[in-house]
């Protein structure tokens, strides 16, 4: 085998390992999943003032939806969560948390519509860090975490959801929440 030959074997070589290095540094780990995990806690500021905090509303099912008023999947989804705060008041909670955008750009986006759902703010994004790092390496929004009643992540969906029948049946398949009677 030629010199010239060998160089370019190696190169390639060299290449496939650095990039099978670069790809298992940015994958997620199954290991390290939040899927079947406890859902990390949370305080965060909402937009009526109050806080919430998650490891309080153990004892009712949780859609945690990560969004920004800068999305338009979020802005097209929004609605289909709202809806679903609504119609299953007490039976679920929906918690759309805006990533890393001032109270004022929120308030003003809502305007003097008063969201049945929690609209809760993540200024530091540190919120969203921590439910990204396994299963949203890249930061992606829309993200919503499923937390079943007990605190623990059930299903994740990365992306919006393409109609409220969609969050509807993922309602219903993962937590068992009844689907409203016009669907």
């Amino acid at each position: 085998m030629s010199s010239r030959m060998l160089s370019k074997t190696r190169l390639i070589q060299g290449i496939l390992i650095v990039t099978i290095i670069a790809l298992a540094a940015v994958a997620p780990s199954c290991d390290s999943s939040l899927l079947s995990q406890k859902a990390p806690d949370f305080t965060l500021p909402t937009i009526t003032g109050a806080n919430i905090t998650l490891s309080e509303l153990e004892g009712t099912p949780v859609a945690l939806n990560f969004w920004a008023t800068t999305c338009p999947h979020c802005i097209v989804e929004l609605p289909y969560f709202e809806d679903v705060a609504q119609e299953r008041t007490g039976e679920i909670i929906v918690i759309a948390i805006d990533v890393g955008q001032t109270i004022s750009i929120v308030q003003t986006f809502f305007g003097d519509y008063e969201p049945t759902m929690t609209v809760a703010l993540d200024g530091n994004i540190e919120v969203f860090q921590a439910y990204s790092q396994s299963d949203n390496p890249r930061g992606y929004i829309p993200i919503t975490f499923f937390i079943d009643s007990e605190g623990i992540v059930q299903h994740i969906k990365l992306g919006a959801f393409q109609s409220e029948a969609e969050l509807w049946n993922t309602l219903h398949d993962v937590l068992g929440i009844t689907i409203p009677q016009t669907f």
